[in-house]
This record gives C-alpha cells, sequence and structure tokens, in this order.
C-alpha cells in the first residue's frame, strides 16, 4: 500500500511539473498556446498594396522589415508613417541590404554592397543609419533587425553582437520551432515562405500550438511584387486560419514578441 501512495505522489509530482513547464511556456506567448510573427521583407509597394490591407481586414499587426535606400520608403513615407501609427512594426533590414557576394547563387549581389567587402564599422554604421531614418517615419526606439540574405558575418566574424543593444532581437532565416527558453534571439528561426500552399502553412501554425512554440513567417511577394511570392489566395487562408484560431495563437509583431521572449528568458535565468 505504502508503494502504491509513492508511486501515485510521485506520479502527481511529475504532471504538477509538467503542467507548471507548460503554462510557462503559455505565458511567454501572452497567455495563448503559440505565438505568430508575420514578417514581410524589403520595402516593396505589394506590403501597402495588399498586405497591410489584408492584415488591417483581421485586426492583425505584421511586421515590415524595410530596406533604408528602397525607393518605396521615399514615395510612400506617409503610408509606412500610417501603418506604424497602426501598430505594424517597422524593422530594420540594413540600408542598402548587403549579402555575402562571394557565396554561391550570388551573382546578383552588387560590388557595392557585397557584405563580404564590408568592415564590421561600415555594416554596423549603416544599419544604426537606418535606425535613425526609421526612428524619423515612425518615432519609436525598440524595432528588430533582419539579417540580409540570413547573413551573419563578415568573413568569420559575426557582426550582429555591436548591435545587440540596438534591437529587441534578430531575425534570421533557419527554419524551426522553438519554445520561449530556446529562442536565441540574435538568431530567431523563420520560415522562408515560397509559394508553399495554405495548407502548408496551416500545417506550421498547428505544430506551433501543438508545442507551445514560436512561428515565424517570412515573406516577401504576396501577390506579385517579388520574384519570391506567395499568391494572395494562400495569404488569405492562412490570416482567416490564424482569425479562427486567435485566442489560442498570439499574432504580434516581432518587437513584441522579442521582448516578451527577453523578460522571460531574464526571469527564467533569475529562478535558477
Amino acid at each position: 500500500m505504502r508503494f502504491i501512495l509513492s508511486r501515485f505522489f510521485c506520479t502527481t509530482v511529475v504532471l504538477l511539473l509538467m503542467v507548471i513547464h507548460s503554462q510557462g511556456q503559455i505565458n511567454a506567448w501572452n497567455n495563448k498556446q503559440c505565438a505568430v510573427v508575420l514578417t514581410y521583407d524589403d520595402a516593396i509597394d505589394i506590403d501597402l498594396d495588399n498586405v497591410i490591407p489584408a492584415l488591417d481586414s483581421m485586426k492583425f499587426k505584421a511586421t515590415f522589415y524595410l530596406i533604408g535606400s528602397s525607393p518605396v520608403l521615399a514615395k510612400r513615407m506617409n503610408e509606412w508613417r500610417r501603418a506604424a501609427k497602426n501598430g505594424h512594426e517597422l524593422g530594420n533590414h540594413a540600408l542598402f541590404h548587403p549579402c555575402d557576394g562571394s557565396l554561391p547563387g550570388r551573382s546578383f549581389v552588387s560590388p557595392d554592397h557585397d557584405l563580404s567587402k564590408y568592415t564590421i564599422g561600415r555594416a554596423v554604421d549603416e544599419i544604426r543609419i537606418n535606425n535613425v531614418l526609421l526612428k524619423a517615419i515612425d518615432g519609436k526606439d525598440r524595432r528588430t533587425f533582419a539579417y540580409p540574405c540570413g547573413d551573419l558575418k563578415i568573413g568569420d566574424e559575426y557582426f550582429y553582437p555591436q548591435l545587440k543593444n540596438d534591437f529587441a532581437g534578430a531575425r534570421g532565416v533557419t527554419a524551426g520551432f522553438k519554445q520561449a527558453a530556446q529562442v536565441k534571439l540574435d538568431d530567431i528561426n523563420s520560415y522562408f515562405v515560397t509559394n508553399e500552399s495554405a495548407e502548408q502553412m496551416i500545417d506550421l501554425v498547428k505544430k506551433a500550438m501543438a508545442s507551445h512554440a514560436l512561428l515565424v513567417f517570412l515573406f516577401h511577394g504576396v501577390g506579385g511584387g517579388h520574384s519570391i511570392n506567395v499568391s494572395l489566395d494562400k495569404h488569405k487562408k492562412l490570416l482567416q486560419f490564424l482569425k479562427q484560431n486567435e485566442k489560442q495563437i498570439w499574432i504580434a509583431p516581432m518587437v513584441d514578441v522579442a521582448e516578451s521572449i527577453q523578460a522571460y528568458q531574464a526571469k527564467a535565468g533569475a529562478g535558477k
């Protein structure tokens, strides 16, 4: 009898700890099962023409990673300002979107903006200049960064460590699900959307819900406007699924989610 009670007690404790751990993960996601962040790169017309109206119709807020030198940023600055006032994040995608031209398949990289020819100082300076530009548009001090082409290094050296106090976090391009305690804020995982079906994108959301994880979508064109594209219909179906399940999913800009993760990790670290 004593053995049975002992086993029952141990099982109860284990289950209780599992519940506490699960609840802690959910609390990191604004008391919901998971977090989904919708991100859109490069500051293109489609963002303003297609994406923001679709998001606003669902009352969703997203992150737009803007290239400071984009002509769309210059020509439509008031529209970007309105988007920021409406709760969307204007993220930093560098001033000129420099990529490492020494890597295979990088023939599109211009010699003037070949990251492999940059110094760390130049990369940091250009990113900080873009922050000044973005603050002039939205008036905000906190935002996140997205690595152009997903390039983390110049030569063998990581450049983001010099910028970690400038941003709440940095989005990378490596796919993966992470719970709040596992997220690396200097290289946040994301799923690069290249014409996947609506069902495939929705399945990713379901997996994030089941694992209480962070899911970040990385879009470029939506209904055209970019060589990397997803159709309007597929994008709409994803948004509709998120809307139908928003009681279980925290849909928020990257800066809000990154700051929540940072607070969660700090609290978890202090409790060790």
